[in-house]
Parts: structure tokens; C-alpha cells; sequence
């Protein structure tokens, strides 16, 4: 016997049912490591889909503990205007936990978070 699914409510919308599956996937990441918004989306079951993973972290609601410092770009960089406020946090809080920039790149190879298996993630 099915059950129908319950209709969509202003708090569980398909968009917010992504998001709440990048921040779990988000919260996974561990001290010290990185993982790149393509590699989040996938995680999430969003594979291909790197800015949805962007949208749930813009829209993380206030209060929120989650680790989105430790989401970069594709290319190991922070994907934040360079020199906002923000940027300046996220590096910070990166180097707070031990990750070494190579001018504006972090190295992906020696810091990228492997959830799944040693297997290189290609974006």
C-alpha cells in the first residue's frame, strides 16, 4: 500500500529539502579539510549541480553553526570577492585550522576531504 506524499509546505519545499541535504553534507566536512561546491552537490545527490550547493550556503539561515569555510572553488580558491570581509574570514578561519595557501590556492590533492574512498574527485 503507497502513501501519498504530503504537499509541500512553506518549510519543506523541494529547494529547501536540497538545502538541508548540502548542509548535512556540509557539516560532515572535518577539521582541516576542504571539499569543493561540486563535490558538496554531489555528496548531497546533486551531482553536476556545484551552485546549488553555492545557494544553500548563501541562504544558511542566521544562527546556523556550519562549517562553510571549508567549501572552495573548483580550483582550491576561495570563490568570495577576493579582499571582502568575508574572503578575509574564510581564509582566516582555514588557516586557523592548518591549511596552507599557496598564494590564493589551497592544494586540493593534499587537502580535499575524501568521504567516500582514496579515488581523486574530478570536478
Amino acid at each position: 500500500m503507497s502513501r501519498a506524499a504530503a504537499p509541500p509546505t512553506a518549510k519543506t519545499t523541494p529547494l529547501t529539502d536540497a538545502f538541508e541535504r548540502v548542509w548535512a553534507v556540509v557539516r560532515r566536512i572535518p577539521e582541516g579539510r576542504v571539499a569543493t561546491y561540486g563535490q558538496v552537490a554531489a555528496e548531497a545527490g546533486f551531482p553536476k549541480r556545484p551552485r546549488l550547493a553555492g545557494q544553500a550556503l548563501n541562504r544558511t539561515p542566521a544562527g546556523m553553526k556550519l562549517p562553510w569555510h571549508r567549501v572552495v572553488n573548483a580550483q582550491g580558491r576561495i570563490a568570495l570577492p577576493a579582499g571582502s570581509e568575508a574572503w578575509s574570514v574564510q581564509r582566516r578561519r582555514l588557516e586557523a585550522e592548518g591549511l596552507v595557501f599557496r598564494g590564493d590556492r589551497i592544494d586540493l590533492v593534499r587537502y580535499r576531504w575524501q568521504p567516500r574512498s582514496l579515488a581523486p574527485i574530478v570536478d
